[in-house]
Order: structure tokens, then sequence, then C-alpha cells
């Protein structure tokens, strides 16, 4: 199979309805540039430090996600959700997506990701596949906590996320093997 061949999945966002967005940046990665060794899954695994400011005072939570839509399968793939982030919260940061979420902020923990795991996966695109993109979302919520546990698939997250989103930030890093 020729993975070069393969059309570029849409971005999944530009699929769900329109919300407002606000600011997401990382000492990290710039949006749009690649995405450190250091957060890939054999490079050290370790989640990138995010940082927001500008999403709307009425948040009771916040959830924090990131996905690779190039992923060759039907549905991409989730490499974290954190969810019931506290309001208060403003900064995760570098590594604190270690499964087991010792550092986690208060009341918020992680599900598992498509890899079967709680925690961060880093970027894993197949060895030789055009760079990935690893879309980071904190998504500003209009509850306080989401229904979920933490076996709960990401992609259940995900969609509660959808139904209480008022608005979204992103950020986008690219990795090739």
């Amino acid at each position: 199979m020729d993975l070069h061949a393969r059309p570029v999945a849409p971005d999944p966002y530009d699929l769900l309805p329109p919300v407002p967005s606000f600011v997401l940046t990382s000492v990290d990665f710039t949006d749009g540039a690649a995405l450190p060794a250091a957060h890939a899954a054999d490079g050290g695994n370790f989640s990138p430090c995010l940082r927001w400011t500008g999403f709307p005072a009425d948040a009771q939570s916040f959830a924090v996600t990131c996905f690779d839509p190039d992923t060759p399968t039907p549905a991409g793939w989730w490499h974290w959700s954190l969810v019931n982030v506290p309001a208060t919260t403003t900064c995760l940061g570098r590594g604190l997506g270690a499964p087991g979420g010792a550092e986690l902020p208060p009341g918020s923990f992680h599900v598992r990701t498509d890899s079967g795991q709680a925690g961060y996966f880093g970027a894993a695109p197949p060895p030789g596949d055009r760079p990935h993109r690893y879309i980071f979302a904190v998504h500003a919520l209009d509850v306080p906590r989401l229904d979920v546990g933490p076996d709960a698939s990401p992609t259940l997250v995900a969609f509660q996320t959808v139904f209480a989103t008022i608005a979204r930030a992103r950020l986008t890093g690219l990795y090739q093997r």
C-alpha cells in the first residue's frame, strides 16, 4: 500500500458546528511546525506544555485532546483525552499527560487512547508515511464535568465534548518518521 497515495483527510474540526475560538500556545512547538521528537511515542512520549487564554468567562471546565486525522484508518487516531479539567486551569506542563496522572489538576483524568492506555500517547505515524497532523485542542465546556469514566473511549469523550463546547482552541504539530 502506497501511503503517500492516500488523499489528505479533512480537518475534523471543520466538520463540526462552528464555535468561537481562543488562544492555545506551547513553548514546545508552534502551530503548523514540526512536533519535536520528545513528543513522539519513540522519542520520549512527553505531552507538550499547553497554555490557553481568551476563553469565555462562562466556561465551567475544559477537555484537552490530541487527534491524528492522517492515520491510515477510517477513524483517525486519538492520542490524548483529558477530561474534567477545572475552569481555573490555564496551563498543562510538559509531561503532564503521563499515564497515572499523578500531577493532573484536581478532578481531571485521562481516558484511554486508541493505543489502549490512559494518558498521552505520542506521535507515531507509520515509518515512511507523509507528515501527520497532531491536532491538540482545548475545548471550553458549558458543564463542570463530562459524564464519562476513565474507561470511556476517546470517541465517546469527543461525542460528549461536541455538545458541551462553547469555544475551542487548537494547535497543530506535524510529525514524520
